[in-house]
Order: structure tokens, then C-alpha cells, then sequence
């Protein structure tokens, strides 16, 4: 009985710290941003082009939404503020910042197209 007691102490403590490490190693400095590009009226909108403009760099990276409007950009870094566009044909949409202060890891950013 004893030793079924100490058996089950050390797989818990096992599973405590493994999932106590693998909590450190997710902290990789990196984000995402996801959203939906809608038009004037609220409908998706597939086919628009989503530009992602690092601050810093100046950098900027494509999307072109898929047929329900959506768009995703990974490996984003947390320090570093990001400007999001989109526009389709000769419409296009009011500029969004992606702040270094929302701390979330997957952010949703809906774009919506103006006419």
C-alpha cells in the first residue's frame, strides 16, 4: 500500500512538473492575428488583400482572404506594433494597430471594407 502511494506521488509530481515546464517553453515571444473582412453591408468578402505592416521594419506582409473572408498571420512578434489594411479593387478599409500592449498570444482583428 505504501508503495502505491509513493508511486502515485511521483507520477503526480512528474505530470505537475512537466506541464509546469511546457508552460515555460510556450512563452516563444510570438503572436497571431486572425480576422474577417467584411464590406460595407457586413458580408465577407473573399479575394481582399490584407496587408500587415511591421512598425519597426516597415515590412509588409500579403494575405488574400479566403472565400469566407478570412485571413491569419503567425509568427508575430510581441514587441512590436503592427498596422492591418485591407482593400479589394479601389475599396479599402480604415488602418488597425496591433499594439505591443494586448498581451494576447492569438488576436482577432475584424477588417471591414468602406465605400
Amino acid at each position: 500500500m505504501a508503495h502505491m502511494r509513493l508511486s502515485t506521488a511521483v507520477y503526480l509530481t512528474a505530470v505537475l512538473l512537466g506541464s509546469t515546464l511546457s508552460g515555460q517553453n510556450d512563452d516563444s515571444g510570438t503572436r497571431s492575428v486572425q480576422g474577417v473582412v467584411t464590406d460595407a453591408s457586413g458580408k465577407p468578402v473573399a479575394g481582399a488583400v490584407v496587408q500587415l505592416k511591421d512598425t519597426k521594419s516597415l515590412q509588409v506582409r500579403s494575405y488574400v482572404t479566403e472565400a469566407d473572408g478570412s485571413y491569419h498571420f503567425a509568427g508575430l512578434s510581441t514587441n512590436v506594433e503592427y498596422e492591418l489594411q485591407t482593400r479589394k479593387d479601389s475599396v479599402t478599409g480604415k488602418k488597425k494597430t496591433l499594439t505591443v500592449f494586448n498581451t494576447k498570444k492569438a488576436v482577432t482583428v475584424n477588417l471591414k471594407l468602406t465605400k
